[in-house]
């Protein structure tokens, strides 16, 4: 029998569990876009526009619009749901990281381009290091875990820098600070909900 804790951990663990579902549904809604729309080159946030322009055109952008605010909610519900194991400080970025991807649904980058940079500046900041802090809280009792995480959160920290910075390949680097995000939380929560064994004291400790 789970006790309130571990319910509440299960939870949180099942809400980043179905987060990788987003990768998919990106894909298909940049499937669906006609003109010459390239994954490298072009940023996610042109899936969601609700105009066309000369370049592409997303038939589909209602769908990736509520694709970004579920999977921002899912995000922020699972920090709130497992902060119990995630610590105080990665739950806040977390839950902010959250806030900032439901918000970017919310608010189209060819409606009001100023607003949607500006809403979406804390998911680039907040992501990487909540998952560098995250990797040093883990070290102890989760090494292999800890290497993946804070290696994900330094790979998706410069990735994001130079998305940032305007780099070559904008579309690439966006998706490469993103996606990795997604997969490593979803392994954190698995792990980090786990009941501890009887007998075992202290094995998922914070």
């Amino acid at each position: 029998m789970l006790t309130g804790v571990e319910r509440r951990l299960a939870w949180g663990a099942a809400l980043w569990l179905v987060r990788p579902a987003y990768v998919v549904l990106e894909l298909v809604v940049a499937a669906a876009t006609t003109g010459d729309y390239r994954l490298g080159r072009d940023t996610v946030s042109d899936l969601g526009a609700l105009t066309c322009d000369p370049r592409s055109c997303s038939p589909w952008h209602d769908l990736m619009n509520a694709t970004f605010v579920g999977t921002g909610l899912l995000l922020a519900l699972g920090a709130g749901l497992l902060a119990p194991r995630l610590g105080r400080v990665v739950t806040v970025l977390l839950v902010v990281a959250g806030l900032s991807s439901a918000a970017v649904g919310l608010a189209p980058v060819d409606q009001d381009p100023g607003l949607h940079f500006l809403v979406a500046a804390p998911l680039f900041v907040a992501q990487p290091l909540a998952l560098c802090l995250l990797g040093v809280r883990l070290r102890r009792r989760h090494r292999l875990l800890a290497g993946a995480v804070l290696a994900t959160g330094a790979v998706t920290a410069l990735a994001a820098l130079g998305f940032v910075l305007g780099a070559p390949g904008a579309g690439a680097l966006e998706r490469l600070a993103l996606w990795p995000v997604i997969f490593a939380l979803a392994a954190v929560g698995s792990r980090r909900a786990r009941p501890a064994r009887a007998g075992v004291r202290g094995t998922m400790g914070a």
